[in-house]
């Protein structure tokens, strides 16, 4: 089996977890990525959405944070000031999975506006929580497909805080977590590079060229020195995430 380039996306995603990750997740990609790892080979990693569900694990993916399968296959709920102060804000969560409208070359993320703040072209949902998960959780991975109306050289607007203009501008303002470690994309994976955060290409999918990503920015890349290829996805993870997506178009009544 072949995987479409967002089911690469998606799995190579899901392989960056492990049994003991506590997990802040978005919905749409990186909850399908967090719940196919904990399908596969992290079972005992503990799922935590914004809407309070400690330790879900929903057998379809959820519409919405508010979505009752998240609230239904939980160790328990805790209210929303309780999740953000005790469990985000006490340093309790080692990855926060976010996706974006937008993302720029240091990893700060927009969801809020595109054009003018005053006057935008469009005015996206906002921010949520990702702001508040950007900055207290241990890391940050992002899910993001590639295009360059997504990977803009300028943001309009910051909504959650990546590593700002380059290296150390997080410790500047106090932040004592890692921020954006890795940004997973429909063609590669991306790192910051070590010493100016600026990201940089560390790994392809099968298949896909320099040119393509470089196609797919706003921006000119850096590509590793040591330039890897992302292991095709098994059969295995092909057919658990399609199975689960299958069991989720039923669950909503859309056709599969």
């Amino acid at each position: 089996m072949t995987a479409t380039p967002t089911e690469m996306m998606t799995i190579a995603a899901a392989r960056l977890l492990t049994n003991e990750d506590v997990c802040f997740v978005g919905i749409g990609a990186p909850s399908a990525a967090c719940n196919l790892a904990r399908l596969t080979h992290a079972p005992k990693i503990t799922l935590i959405y914004e809407s309070g569900t400690l330790s879900t694990r929903p057998t379809v993916l959820p519409l919405s944070i508010g979505d009752g399968e998240l609230c239904d296959t939980a160790l328990t709920t805790v209210s929303v000031p309780e999740m953000f102060r005790y469990w985000l804000q006490g340093g309790r969560i080692t990855i926060g999975f976010l996706g974006g409208a937008q993302i720029d070359r240091f990893a700060n993320l927009n969801t809020t506006v595109v054009g003018p703040y005053d006057a935008p072209k469009v005015r996206l949902p906002g921010g949520g929580g990702a702001p508040e998960i950007a900055i207290h959780c241990g890391q940050i991975f992002i899910t993001m497909a590639m295009g360059s109306r997504a990977f803009v050289e300028t943001l309009p607007f910051i909504t959650s805080f990546g590593h700002g203009t380059g290296k150390g501008d997080r410790a500047k303002l106090g932040l004592k977590t890692r921020g954006p470690t890795k940004i997973i994309t429909d063609l590669c994976v991306m790192e910051p590079d070590p010493e100016t955060s600026e990201l940089t290409v560390v790994s392809l999918h099968p298949g896909v060229t320099r040119e393509q990503v470089q196609a797919g920015c706003g921006w000119p890349l850096r590509f590793a020195a040591e330039l890897a290829e992302t292991p095709a996805a098994s059969a295995q993870e092909l057919a658990v995430l399609r199975d689960l997506h299958i069991r989720t178009k039923q669950a909503h009544g859309v056709a599969a």
